[in-house]
This record gives C-alpha cells, sequence and structure tokens, in this order.
C-alpha cells in the first residue's frame, strides 16, 4: 500500500509582524448621549470608555485591513507574495460571500495564497493567532497573515441603551511565521453555546431584509461581564500554565477591550504583579471586538508601555460564547 506523505514545517512559530490601522472620525461620549437617555459618568463608570473611533465611508472593513496588514507586513520584512494564507475574522462584512480574506490577499500582494474568513467575534484575533500558528508549523502555510477587523457601528443601535456606547471600528493584523524558539503559547480556547443568546445578533437577515436596516448587536450585560470577569481569568490563566510562563515572568496583559471594569476584575483575579502592564485601549478606542487586541497592542507600543521581546498574555472573549487565550512575544 503506498503511503501519503506527511506535511511537515516549522519547529516553532512567532508573530514577525504587527500592524493597525484607527478610523479617523473620534466619536465623544457626548455624541452618544444624542440618543440615548444617559451620562457621560454612566458611561465611563459601566465602561470605562471615554470616547472611541468609528469609521467614515471610505474607512471600509477591506481598506482598514489592507492598511493595518501593510504595516504588519513592514515590520515583518517578509515579500507580500511569501504570505501562504490569510484569515481575517471579523462578524461586519456584511456579504455572505465572498470571503473578504480573499480581496485582501489580492490588496496586499498575496494574489494566489489561501483565504478565508473566521466568524469568531471578540476571540476572532487569537483564533487567528492559533491558525496561523499551528498553519506554519504543521506545513500548510509558511508564512500567515492574521487579520481582526470590524465595523462595529454599522450594527450598532444608537438608541439601545445597553449597548449604543460600547462598539467601534477598526483593524489589526499580525503575520506570523517560523521563528528560532516559539513565539506563540498553545492555545487555551473553547466555547458556551448554552449562553449563545447574551450575545447576538437581534434580527435574523430576513427579518432585517424587510426593515430596509442591517441587523442589530443585541447584548445581556450582567451575566456577560459575571462570564469575562471570572471565566475568563480561569482560562488566561490555563493559558500561562500551558505555555510555561509564570505569571512573574508577563511584561504585559491584553485582554479583549470590553469593558474596564472586566479588565479590572481579572488583573485582580490572576493576581498579576504590579510590573505587568495593562492594555486600556478601550478608554479612547471602545470596543472594537476582533481587531481590539492588536489595536491595545499598538497603542501600549506607541506609548512606550510595550517593546519588542515582551512576553503577552492576550485573551479574547465574546458572542457564542468563544473564547481563546495564548501567550506570545512580542516583534
Amino acid at each position: 500500500m503506498t503511503a501519503i506523505a506527511a506535511s511537515s514545517g516549522a519547529q516553532h512559530a512567532g508573530v514577525l509582524g504587527i500592524g493597525s490601522y484607527r478610523p479617523r472620525r473620534i466619536v465623544p461620549n457626548s455624541e452618544i448621549l444624542e440618543h440615548i437617555d444617559s451620562s457621560d459618568e454612566w458611561i465611563q463608570t459601566r465602561s470605562g470608555i471615554k470616547e472611541r473611533r468609528w469609521a467614515s465611508d471610505d474607512e471600509t472593513v477591506l481598506m482598514m485591513s489592507v492598511e493595518a496588514a501593510k504595516d504588519a507586513l513592514k515590520e515583518s520584512g517578509i515579500d507580500p507574495a511569501q504570505i501562504g494564507c490569510v484569515v481575517v475574522s471579523t462578524v461586519t462584512h456584511l456579504y455572505q460571500t465572498p470571503a473578504i480574506a480573499t480581496r485582501i490577499a489580492v490588496e496586499v500582494g498575496a494574489p494566489t495564497a489561501a483565504a478565508f474568513d473566521v466568524s469568531a467575534a471578540c476571540a476572532g484575533f487569537c483564533y487567528g493567532l492559533a491558525l496561523a500558528s499551528d498553519m506554519v508549523r504543521g506545513g500548510s502555510a509558511k508564512y500567515v497573515l492574521a487579520i481582526g477587523v470590524e465595523r462595529l457601528s454599522d450594527i450598532t443601535d444608537r438608541t439601545d441603551r445597553g449597548t449604543a456606547f460600547i462598539f467601534a471600528d477598526g483593524a489589526g493584523a499580525a503575520v506570523v511565521g517560523p521563528t528560532d524558539e516559539p513565539g506563540i503559547g498553545p492555545v487555551v480556547w473553547g466555547s458556551d453555546g448554552t449562553q449563545h443568546q447574551v450575545i447576538s445578533q437581534k434580527e435574523s437577515w430576513q427579518e432585517a431584509a424587510g426593515s430596509q436596516n442591517w441587523p442589530h448587536l443585541t447584548m445581556d450585560g450582567n451575566p456577560v461581564f459575571r462570564w469575562a470577569s471570572f471565566e475568563m481569568a480561569k482560562t488566561a490563566q490555563q493559558a500561562l500554565d500551558v505555555a510555561g510562563v509564570p505569571a512573574e515572568e508577563l511584561d504585559l496583559f491584553v485582554p479583549h477591550q470590553a469593558n474596564m471594569r472586566i479588565t479590572d476584575a481579572m488583573r485582580r483575579a490572576l493576581k498579576l504583579p504590579e510590573h505587568v502592564k495593562v492594555a486600556r485601549d478601550i478608554e479612547r478606542q471602545g470596543n472594537t471586538s476582533a481587531a481590539s487586541i492588536p489595536l491595545a497592542i499598538t497603542a501600549m507600543r506607541e506609548s512606550g508601555e510595550a517593546k519588542s521581546g515582551d512576553l503577552a498574555l492576550v485573551i479574547g472573549f465574546g458572542a457564542g460564547l468563544v473564547y481563546a487565550a495564548q501567550v506570545i512575544r512580542l516583534p
């Protein structure tokens, strides 16, 4: 019997470059308050958000992804033609098919790369990193471009007091490829579909077509807060354990930028040392779902809080409910 040849890849994979794109338009809480009965103090107390970025008409999912990808590719030093796969996590590419990843691949200079979209909500970037790492080490692609991108302003109900102030737009990207030492730790991921209804699309596409509006997101804040604050701290600890990295050796903690109170609760539960810098990009950026982790990393690099070689614990969690966490080393 003829044996099937096995593929083989690099022994280790890591992040070689990171990039991001922030929309030009800054939307303060005062603008949100034009449509909901609330206050700036209430919004900041509940979420930590002072302002967020919303995309203009020309800042499409495609455009923002390409700009973030160009920055990541530039830092990595990898020729775009070497990219073997493009993985895009998004819930706001508002076309069922084709995947936006195929168009991004062409625009960045990797027109023949494998390309597909992932619907993993706020855990999407971590899902993309996990898939990219496995592809590089498994031999199905030498270099992978992983992107998280959202235009959540398109599907936000501006009159919903519970969500109108939360969601925002942006894109982040990472180039993943072979490294001499492990640069992406084992992923700890999963889902809890029994709670799928607490963050969900309010209307079906069929219902939306009848109303001439896009579907909107809805969220039941209290159960989401409890789940994210406590259960996700356990997942984050598991990611540290499987990576063999004690909290004392971490440099950065970069959780999905969902809510400042959730971030604080997770830090307390993890008992992180004072020297570990914690991402708080939500204050100025809002919640950008799949884009929030790379956007937060970029902000920390620009402020000097993060530097090349730092060890970062990243965790994403959101609609589904889905989650993923891993330890990465910054390029």
